[in-house]
C-alpha cells in the first residue's frame, strides 16, 4: 500500500493550505522539507518570474512559485488524474487565475509554448532514472522559451548521473545533494 504523503504550500499568500497528491504510484511527490529547500534558494528569482513546471504531477512545486509572487506558472501533466488533482489544488489555493495547465507530453507542450516569451524558472521532475532529462533539454536548447538567464532546475534520483548537459548546451551552475535525490540548476552555455 501507498504511504500517504500530506503537503501543503510552504510560504506566501496560500501558505499552510493542504495539498491533494495524486493516487497511484505515477507521481511522486517532492516531500515539503525538499520544497522548502528549493525555494529558499531560488527566492529572490521567484517574484514577478514566468515559471514553468514540466511533469508537474500534483502541481505542488508550480502552486508554491505562484503563492511566493511568480507572475505566471505553466504546469504541464500528461495524466489525466494528476490533471484534475492539479485543477483541484489550483482551485483551492485560489491561484488559478495565474496558471496555465497544459495537459499534454512534455516535449509537445515545449514546442507548443514556442512564441510565448521567456521562462525565467524551469522545474522538471520526470520518473527518476529514464533519461527523460536528455530529450527535453534539447528541445530547449533548441527553443524559444529559454535564454542565458533561465534557470534550469532538474529533479533527479541521487545515484543518476546527468553526464550530457554539457553535450546538449547547457551548464551546470549548482547541485544541491538530498538522502535519495539530487537538485540540479543549470543554464544555457553563453554562445562562443
Amino acid at each position: 500500500m501507498k504511504e500517504l504523503i500530506f503537503m501543503r504550500v510552504i510560504a506566501g499568500i496560500a501558505r499552510s493550505m493542504p495539498l491533494k497528491a495524486a493516487e497511484g504510484d505515477n507521481t511522486r511527490p517532492t516531500t515539503d522539507r525538499i520544497k522548502e529547500t528549493l525555494f529558499n534558494m531560488l527566492q529572490s528569482d521567484i517574484a514577478g518570474c514566468r515559471f514553468l513546471d514540466l511533469y508537474s504531477g500534483s502541481g505542488a512545486i508550480g502552486i508554491e512559485a505562484l503563492s511566493r509572487g511568480a507572475k505566471e506558472a505553466v504546469l504541464v501533466e500528461n495524466a489525466r488524474q494528476a490533471i484534475a488533482v492539479i485543477k483541484d489544488n489550483l482551485t483551492f489555493t485560489k491561484l488559478s487565475p495565474k496558471a496555465v495547465v497544459m495537459e499534454q507530453d512534455v516535449l509537445s507542450a515545449i514546442n507548443r509554448l514556442s512564441g510565448s516569451g521567456v521562462f525565467d524558472i524551469i522545474f522538471m521532475d520526470p520518473p527518476y532514472g529514464k533519461d527523460y532529462e536528455y530529450d527535453v533539454l534539447l528541445a530547449l536548447s533548441h527553443s524559444d522559451i529559454v535564454d542565458r538567464y533561465t534557470i534550469i532546475v532538474i529533479e533527479e534520483a541521487l545515484n543518476v548521473p546527468l553526464d550530457y548537459i554539457d553535450e546538449c548546451g547547457f551548464e551546470t551552475v549548482k547541485v544541491k545533494n538530498y538522502k535519495t535525490n539530487k537538485h540540479i540548476f543549470i543554464r544555457l552555455k553563453e554562445s562562443e
